[in-house]
């Protein structure tokens, strides 16, 4: 892994899954989240992590779905790690852990600054993702919000980073790495090559 880890989320197609693998990213995003500009199916992500190198992480997103429907399409689609990025508790967590995935748990601004010290503290030994109010909207959150601190463990920066923003924000706030999907695309939901290059290099600086 590298020193600053980067995740480029919601990928759709072989050409965006092998130039992000190409420009050096940790772990590829796919989104079966419902609703989503980006979500795809299982059967297209299977023909995508086939493209990826071992050691690069392929992660499905979903957001409040059935642990056991989530289970069943991480399978399908042959990611190795899932993200929950809804009201998911500890011990579905550790259910994806046991059934051979890696895990990372996603939390809005909000939700994780209202949690409990007690709370926080069990949280903190997951892989966690600090997102803005609404994820996958290009805004980036207020860090003063955050008075309790930041996570103790492994966590990732997201909501509304760029190459433009993304080294600053990563020297203010001290993430393990951070995780992009709009501040890369051209268009809502179209990811831009040259702008995944870009920031992979900009977070890497």
């Amino acid at each position: 892994m590298n020193a600053r880890y980067v995740k480029i989320c919601g990928l759709q197609t072989a050409e965006t899954v092998t130039a992000t693998v190409a420009a050096g990213a940790d772990a590829l995003g796919f989104v079966f989240a419902p609703g989503s500009p980006r979500t795809v199916t299982a059967e297209t992500v299977a023909t995508l992590t086939a493209l990826v190198p071992s050691g690069i992480e392929t992660v499905g997103v979903f957001r409040n779905q059935p642990i056991a429907e989530v289970m069943a399409i991480a399978a399908a689609a042959k990611v190795s790690t899932v993200q929950l990025h809804g009201n998911e508790s500890l011990t579905e967590m550790q259910q994806l852990k046991d059934a051979g995935f890696q895990t990372l748990r996603a939390f809005s601004i909000d939700a994780y600054a209202a949690l409990s010290t007690a709370e926080r503290k069990q949280w903190d030994q997951e892989r966690l993702l600090l997102d803005a109010v609404e994820p996958g909207a290009g805004v980036t959150f207020d860090a003063s919000t955050l008075t309790g601190g930041w996570p103790s463990g492994f966590w990732l920066l997201a909501g509304g980073l760029n190459p433009e923003n993304v080294a600053e924000l990563m020297t203010e706030l001290h993430p393990h790495g951070v995780d992009v999907s709009s501040g890369v695309e051209s268009t809502r939901g179209i990811k831009d090559i040259a702008l995944i290059q870009d920031f992979i290099r900009a977070a890497r600086g």
